[in-house]
């Protein structure tokens, strides 16, 4: 995949890419590709999932060429499909309608959604009004208000906490979709806490570890380079606040899903140049990317500043059914290299 010119043919002044590490899949997303590839083998295609497995539409399209078959609603899928749930959770009116139809489902939500997910059925339980912080319209957001509408309020910003009411200030509790920007939710808890003293919320942040490193590495790289270029989906949230993240440090910042994105005028003054990627973009994109921008006298040199080994297991429902149809699960000690 190339665009008709490269920054070499067209002269522009660079002198460094930077990499920032970490970057690209994080481990719930390693998880979801390979959860969709092992049904392909166990089940045969078509498989079909609800949603974008992740966003990112690379992925998909890859997903899509080997046999899976991508729908908005389970009315979309006949009634003997095999379905996988995306890694963005779903909310328990959805995993109902699957169970009523007999439906075959393979649950791919990561599991730091699903920790949020529990933590937002325990506060209901004990009958606290709960604060999710995060993007309205993002599945992660739907799949967690699914499991108590009447007791979960949204909101996206600290100017909302103002105008925030609940019946008892007494029993109040936040929770957080886990791609949001760190520096913006730790501004919303704490009006949060300013205005409801006795709010209560998880023990362990609810952003995911990913979000958090690929964020560190962009205020590290910002600080070093000219213009930052994060690849990733228009719809990923977690690599639109990559975005945010490097123009909150005074860094100018664009997101691109591919090389061909890429605008000329954006490096005509830059001679460090940053690269990053969302957690839902491959690794490849990055290498085409760097292709792009490089010539004989560009070096190239990563800032990481964390290393990553995070791994998830499988669904017990896919090595269940790999096992009963003898095909091998693939080890979980490898990281994934085939998207």
């Amino acid at each position: 995949m190339t665009t008709r010119a490269t920054a070499s043919s067209l002269n522009l002044p660079i002198a460094e890419i930077v990499l920032a590490g970490p970057r690209g899949f994080c481990a719930g997303v390693e998880r979801a590709i390979d959860i969709v590839e092992l049904a392909l083998d166990v089940c045969g295609p078509p498989v079909y999932v609800r949603k974008e497995i992740v966003h990112n539409p690379h992925v998909v399209e890859t997903l899509r060429t080997k046999g899976a078959i991508f729908v908005d609603e389970l009315d979309q899928a006949p009634d003997d499909a095999t379905v996988i749930f995306s890694a963005h959770g779903i909310a328990p009116a959805v995993r109902d309608e699957a169970q009523r139809r007999g439906l075959r489902v393979i649950d791919a939500t990561c599991p730091l959604v699903t920790k949020v997910h529990l933590e937002a059925i325990r506060y209901a339980r004990e009958h606290y009004t709960i604060v999710l912080i995060g993007h309205e319209d993002h599945d992660e957001v739907i799949g967690t208000l699914g499991e108590a509408p009447d007791r979960i309020v949204v909101i996206d910003s600290a100017a909302e906490v103002e105008k925030l009411e609940v019946n008892d200030p007494e029993k109040i509790a936040y929770l957080t979709q886990t791609t949001l920007s760190v520096d913006d939710t730790r501004d919303v808890i704490a009006a949060l806490r300013r205005k409801f003293p006795k709010i209560v919320g998880p023990s362990r942040d609810d952003i995911c570890y990913a979000t958090q490193n690929r964020q560190a590495a962009v205020k590290t790289v910002s600080t070093d380079v000219d213009v930052l270029l994060v690849i990733g989906a228009k719809n990923s949230s977690n690599a639109n606040r990559l975005v945010e993240v490097a123009v909150n440090h005074g860094t100018r910042a664009y997101l691109i899903n591919d090389v061909r994105d890429i605008r000329p005028e954006w490096l005509e003054s830059a001679r460090r140049v940053g690269v990053t990627a969302g957690a839902s973009t491959p690794e490849v994109l990055v290498s085409e990317t760097i292709e792009w921008l490089r010539h004989d006298s560009v070096a190239v040199r990563e800032i990481r500043v964390v290393e990553e080994d995070v791994r998830f297991g499988l669904p017990q429902e896919l090595e269940r059914m790999a096992r009963d149809r003898g095909v091998t699960v693939p080890s979980r000690n490898v990281m994934r290299q085939s998207i």
